[in-house]
Parts: C-alpha cells; structure tokens; sequence
C-alpha cells in the first residue's frame, strides 16, 4: 500500500509538470502599435479607419484561428459569409505591426439573423451586425491572433453606414453572443470567455470613419472548442436559428425592405 504522504508528493508533482507545460507563457497577441502598425484599420482612400475592437487570442484553440475554424464560430454565434458569397465596395486594410505592412481584410462576416445560409443576404438590405478579419502573421510579430473590426451598420438605402454609436454597439453585440453559455454550430461548441483591454485604441473619433467616437475598449476572446459531438437532426443550426429565424419571417422582411 502507497501511504497519504506519497501520494501527495507524486500528485504535486503532476501538478508541477502540468504547469511547467501549460501555455500561460504564450503570447495571445502583439500590440500592433509596438511594430509600427495601428489599431485603425483603413477604410477610406482619405486615411479615415475603423477601430479594430475584438482580438481573438493565439491562446484560443488552434482551429479557431484559421479560416474555415472562424467561419464555424462566426456561425454559432450568428453571423455567415456574405450573401452568395459576393463581396461589394472596397476591401479594407489593416496594419498589425507584425511587418507584412497594410494589407487587405481577410473576409467578411454578416449578421446572418438566425440562418446560416440566406440570412446574411437580408443583413446586406436591411443592415445589421458584422465584422472583418486580419491575421497578424508577420515575421516581426507571429501570434495568429486575430483582429476584428466590428460595427453596426445601416441599410442598403443608407450605404451600410455605422449607425450612431456603431462601433462599441457592434463589438458589444457579438461579445453577447459569444459569452452568453456555450454557442454551437455544426458537431462543435465553444466556450469564450473575454477580457478587456485599454490602451490600445484612442478613445473618441479622431481618425476614426464617419466621424463616430468610440470608447477605445478591445475585448480579447479566448474561444475554446470542445470535443465533436454526434450531428442530431439539427445538424448545421446555430443557437440563434431555432428561436429567431423563419422562413416567412426572412422573406417578409426583405419585401418589406424600402
């Protein structure tokens, strides 16, 4: 028999090793100022940019951080690809101090209001939440952090602009929703949990597009992905769609659209 004391040892001895292995070392990001890039992003021809208010942190899964494991997330927390997978106006660029300079966003993500697949299309007419992506992957600052920008914007009519305190309302919004419980789409949940940074971004409007303060908070999500559960008959719906979207619902909108 193994007496208390030495089971005692051994176990804090496990638990050293744990820890000496843990990934509490790892940076979650680098502050692109500190390579001479911004937390504004370019938006407009004249230089006017747009805050880059979420991060999601190298600490999160690994899968999140590429491009098919971001598009799983946005969509268990409500946003899809642009609708039919078009893209209009111009791609915006960002500089994350990593040393690949400004650089085009890597996609685009819409509110999709509860469907995965057409809802993004209502958000292009009517408006909604969205956001834009880079990967900070340079050689000067290699995280695999992510870098959104995040705002609510107005309708079709309106020329998708930020709608008055759009920013902090968008970033705000899909915070919500990824912190609200586990989020789920697919065969994969997550579990997010966020912190706030300042400093990083300038608080008010100078520089910033549309001429809309902001309160200069990034919220830094670490998202991880739990194990793959068996697909029910569910199979490929977010949260948001049992409860939010019809059929009926989508079409009537859209024709309600002036």
């Amino acid at each position: 028999m193994f007496s208390s004391n030495w089971l005692l040892i051994h176990f804090c001895l496990i638990i050293n090793c744990l820890l000496a292995n843990s990934t509490s070392d790892e940076i979650s990001y680098y502050v692109p100022s500190e390579g001479g890039g911004t937390s504004l992003n370019r938006a407009t021809i004249s230089g006017l940019g747009e805050p880059l208010n979420v991060i999601i942190s190298a600490k999160s899964s690994p899968e999140i951080l590429t491009n098919s494991g971001i598009q799983n997330f946005a969509k268990s927390i409500g946003f899809s690809q642009e609708c039919l997978g078009l893209h209009r106006g111009e791609l915006q660029k960002a500089n994350l101090g990593d040393g690949n300079g400004w650089v085009n966003e890597t996609k685009l993500f819409r509110q999709d209001f509860g469907d995965p697949f057409l809802g993004s299309c209502l958000e292009t007419f009517i408006g909604g939440n969205h956001f834009r992506f880079w990967r900070q992957n340079g050689t000067k600052a290699s995280s695999g952090a992510l870098f959104l920008s995040v705002s609510q914007e107005e309708d079709l009519n309106h020329s998708h602009t930020i709608v008055p305190n759009g920013y902090n309302l968008g970033r705000d919004r899909l915070v919500a929703n990824a912190t609200t419980g586990n989020t789920a789409f697919g065969n994969r949940k997550y579990f997010t949990r966020v912190e706030y940074v300042d400093g990083m971004l300038p608080a008010g409007n100078v520089g910033v597009n549309h001429g809309i303060s902001q309160d200069g908070k990034v919220a830094v999500l670490t998202i991880t992905a739990g194990p793959r559960f068996l697909p029910s008959k569910n199979r490929g719906i977010s949260r948001f769609t049992q409860t939010n979207f019809k059929p009926i619902n989508f079409l009537t909108r859209l024709s309600l659209t002036p």
